[in-house]
Parts: C-alpha cells; structure tokens; sequence
C-alpha cells in the first residue's frame, strides 16, 4: 500500500466519494467531511473516515486532514463566502505535507455568452449572487498561491452526470422534462471523466492552474432527454416551451446562461482522454450498467 498518499475531501459528495473510491483501490488513505451524521455512516461501512464538517473548528481538523498530501474542495460557498476558506484557509496554507489542493467551481462563472465558445482566458461576469459567490471563491484560493505558495488548482465543471444521477433515472422515474429553448447549448461531463482530470493533475499539479471540465460536444438539453429515451425504450417526455414552462428560479437561471464550452487544456495540458467524450457514450455506458445489475 502507498501510505504516503493521503486524500482528504471537504464535501464528500457524488464527486468526491467517487474519486475517493478510486484512489482507495490504488493504496490510498481517503478521508473527508459530510454535513450528513446519516452518511457518515454510511461512509464508514465503505471504508472512508468521515467527519462533520460543521462540527470543526478552526484550530480542529482532524490528523486525517493535517496529513493529508492532497485535498479536494467540495463544498459550495454560502451567504458568507466559501466556508472552507473562510474557517480553515490560513491551516491548510501551513500544511507541511500538502502537493495540491483542488478546488471544484463551475462553468457557470462565465455566465451568458449567446451560445459562443468559452475556454479559461474567458472573462468571468456574475449574473447571480450564486455565481458572484463563486467566482470570488475561486479568487480567494488562486490568493493564496502567491501569498502562501499554496498548491491551488481550479476546476470548473460543467453539468454532472453519471450513474443513479442521469436522464436515464430520470426517465424511468417519469421526472425527465424536454425543456425547448432555441439554440440553447448546455456543456456537461460524466462523474468519471472528472475523476480521471483530478487524478491526471494529482500527478502533474501545476500550481494556479484553471481548468474546464466537460466533454467535446455541447448540446440542447432536450435532445439529452430524446436520446435518453431511446435508450430505455420509451417515448419521450412531451415537449415544453421554455418561456411558457413552470419553472423554479434555479431552473430558469441555469437556462438563462447559454455557452459552450472548450476543453482543450485538460487534453493538452494534462494528457486526459475522455472516457465519453460526449453524453451519447456516457448515457450509453450508464444504461448498459443498469440492466447489468437487474
């Protein structure tokens, strides 16, 4: 076993859990935080040290985390900023094992765009205070390389997909909705193709670096939905006029941003080859899952 290889994740959500699990098989000691005193538990029976986030203090994060070689940021920032960086931010600069520290933003930091091309010299605009909160989280950790050499690196993610977590459930489940807005593009990425991105950089960190995370083909959120129910053999949900659909406010504002994203750097810089380079190929793999496991 590689003990000298220590993962720690604030957050362990879909992502983190996943990149946990994968470094588990490969020696590593994984460890992170939940919110959730239910999914502590249930990360503990998957072999993961977990612990809760709102119950540490500054001055009390746990040996998991002040040995950790790498650290992966999970958690969204909140009316008050990032709370990672806001309660822990100076410990974890003074870490004395740290390589590299990932931050996971979004490619919502871009904002609307009319549908053209974005890659990571793309300005940032806040539509939102959501968004404004996220792009001043992603400055406050890119401040403290220069301040702190500390080993930042940012990752902004498109729309996450996976298995449990796709229009494939949605579909069977009879959630799935064909929202229609003209010449909407939306980016997205499978849960493992962002595992494979973070442990490529794991092994290259390159400190302050920014990277998109998505696959090669944007694409119109409706025909996502069409494909998925082909897929399960079902005919696809009615459509619907965005500007006439009952809409949450979250919803509309993610329908409000339209661009597509470029990934040319995680494949140039870090090597990464996508393991479905577009949502055919993930939707694809994840159904041919699901009717492995009946």
């Amino acid at each position: 076993m590689n003990q000298s290889k220590r993962y720690f994740c604030f957050g362990l959500g879909y992502t983190g859990q996943r990149l946990a699990g994968k470094l588990a098989t490969q020696g590593w000691l994984v460890a992170g935080t939940t919110r959730s005193p239910e999914k502590r538990d249930q990360l503990a029976a998957a072999g993961i040290d977990a612990y809760r986030f709102d119950a540490l203090a500054a001055d009390e994060l746990p040996q998991a985390c002040m040995e950790a070689t790498h650290i992966l940021i999970s958690i969204p920032p909140d009316e008050g900023g990032d709370p990672v960086f806001r309660h822990h931010g100076q410990t974890l600069a003074a870490l004395p094992n740290l390589q590299w520290l990932g931050y996971l933003s979004t490619t919502g930091v871009y904002g609307d765009c009319a549908g053209e091309w974005v890659d990571e010299a793309s300005p940032t605009h806040a539509m939102d205070g959501r968004v404004r909160r996220r792009i001043d989280a992603e400055t406050q950790w890119l401040s403290m390389v220069g301040t702190h050499r500390l080993p930042t690196h940012i990752f902004r993610l498109a729309g996450i997909y996976g298995p449990d977590n796709s229009q494939i459930d949605r579909v069977r489940a009879g959630t799935a909705r064909r929202i229609v807005k003209a010449g909407q593009y939306f980016s997205r990425i499978h849960v493992d193709d962002i595992v494979a991105v973070l442990m490529a950089s794991m092994h290259q960190p390159a400190i302050g670096e920014i990277y998109n995370v998505c696959d090669d083909l944007p694409a119109a959120p409706e025909a996502v939905v069409v494909y998925a129910a082909e897929l399960c053999g079902v005919v696809p949900p009615p459509e619907e006029s965005y500007e006439q659909a009952p809409l949450s406010d979250m919803m509309r504002s993610f329908f409000s941003a339209n661009r597509r994203v470029r990934n040319d750097k995680i494949k140039t810089k870090l090597g990464v080859e996508l393991a479905y380079p577009t949502y055919q190929e993930g939707l694809r793999s994840i159904f041919d899952l699901s009717k492995s496991m009946i």
